[in-house]
């Protein structure tokens, strides 16, 4: 399974790193490559992401893998959700894909893709308010690590990616397979309470 992670400049580190560590202990542990992780930037030239930390994507927009498990990572955002060539390319990838998620802004950069519209979902504590706003027809949710809505997962910020990840990986495969990935990282993951988030 193809899990590719779109990154842009000023991306937030931990929001492309913690899945991508998640899924690639998880194919580790399983000892079978279950999953195949790839950086997906709009070309291969370097990205600075957070505080100048410099990521060489796997692929551009012109040249990546079909890919069945999009991430679309959160940071400061502001430029992205304004380039129409990513909003096209993420509401494309969105047809393709058998499931889409998004860490901590990334959630606006789906809004703005016409991916999420009125479903229930999430994004960093400080920037709840601004989704609900820019997009009011969102049943936008607080307190809640991520939020499943069947093919589309939103997380909170920064280290919830990390949770939504296991998450995924408990989806796509297996609870144990989950568990020992967390373990294998020494990471106490945080679970929802789903009958909680249900009710939101």
């Amino acid at each position: 399974m193809k899990i590719g992670i779109y990154i842009y400049e000023d991306a937030e580190v931990l929001d492309f790193s913690g899945p991508f560590e998640v899924f690639t202990t998880a194919s580790r542990v399983s000892k079978n490559g279950l999953f195949e992780v790839f950086l997906i930037a709009e070309t291969t030239e370097i990205v600075k992401a957070r505080a100048g930390y410099k990521v060489v994507p796997d692929y551009g927009f012109s040249d990546h893998p079909v890919v069945d498990v999009l991430i679309v990572v959160g940071g400061d955002h502001s430029r992205e959700i304004h380039k129409t060539q990513v909003i096209e390319w993420i509401a494309l990838q969105a047809q393709q894909c058998s499931l889409v998620a998004s860490v901590c802004t990334g959630a606006f950069l789906l809004a703005q893709a016409q991916v999420i519209t009125d479903q229930q979902v999430t994004t960093h504590w400080e920037d709840l308010a601004d989704l609900k706003q820019s997009f009011p027809a969102l049943d936008v949710v607080s307190d809640v690590r991520w939020v499943d809505q069947g093919n589309i997962v939103t997380s909170g910020g920064i280290s919830a990616g990390i949770d939504m990840s296991l998450h995924l990986v408990s989806k796509l495969h297996s609870e144990a397979l989950a568990q020992r990935t967390a373990k294998q990282m020494e990471f106490l993951w945080l679970k929802n309470d789903q009958e909680k988030v249900q009710s939101k």
